[in-house]
């Protein structure tokens, strides 16, 4: 993750270098929901401005994003979900869907485009189809749906490959937070823009938890 980006004027170098932001993040679904993970390593160029880099954040009880891109970016689309998803359970006395959270940012970012220099994963349980959803999200607004895991950032390469091979369908809670761990781990190990602790939650009918 890039903790500093100049100016929103871009080539396609410097799109590309915004594809390849330096970060680990993974979603992925299991029998009753999802996992969903990141590293905690923030950079500027190549110094590590922070180890503790919030990257997975709650948007409501039974949605979470993680973020890739820059971070004061990142931040304020998070926050301006987190507020839409409270004024809609307001306005409908019930918690709004993983899907109309996706929406909300991908209209954020639709309107923004290019502005807002973030990718982001949505991920959650559906209380309306009993089920895990994924949701991907870029910069331009592009929004599409996965049906069985997804991962953004640099580290990625390292993740899906561990995730092709490993995972499978009617995961429990505790074998997909193994999976998305040893996901991310890999990553951690190979890609020089991911690092330190894991942020790791899992959203099921239960609700939202975070690994400590």
């Amino acid at each position: 993750m890039n903790e500093h980006i100049l100016n929103n004027k871009f080539d396609s170098q410097t799109l590309d270098n915004i594809i390849k932001t330096g970060t680990t993040t993974v979603a992925i679904k299991i029998k009753d929901g999802v996992v969903v993970g990141t590293e905690s390593q923030a950079t500027a160029g190549y110094f590590v401005a922070t180890k503790q880099a919030q990257k997975l954040f709650k948007i409501n009880d039974f949605c979470a994003a993680t973020i890739s891109g820059g971070v004061a970016d990142c931040q304020y689309v998070v926050n301006q979900a987190i507020a839409l998803s409270n004024l809609k359970t307001v306005e409908e006395e019930k918690i709004p869907e993983p899907k109309y959270v996706a929406n909300t940012v991908r209209n954020l970012l639709y309107q923004g485009r290019s502005y807002f220099l973030t990718l982001m994963i949505i991920a959650g349980y559906s209380e309306k189809e009993g089920i895990g959803m994924l949701y991907g999200i870029d910069l331009l607004g592009t929004l599409y749906e996965e049906e069985k895991f997804i991962s953004f950032g640099s580290g990625s390469p390292y993740s899906l490959g561990v995730l092709e091979t490993e995972w499978k369908e009617n995961m429990t809670a505790p074998e997909g937070s193994k999976l998305v761990e040893k996901a991310i781990t890999s990553s951690r190990a190979r890609d020089a823009g991911s690092g330190y602790k894991l942020q790791l939650a899992t959203i099921t009918k239960s609700g939202f938890k975070q690994k400590k």
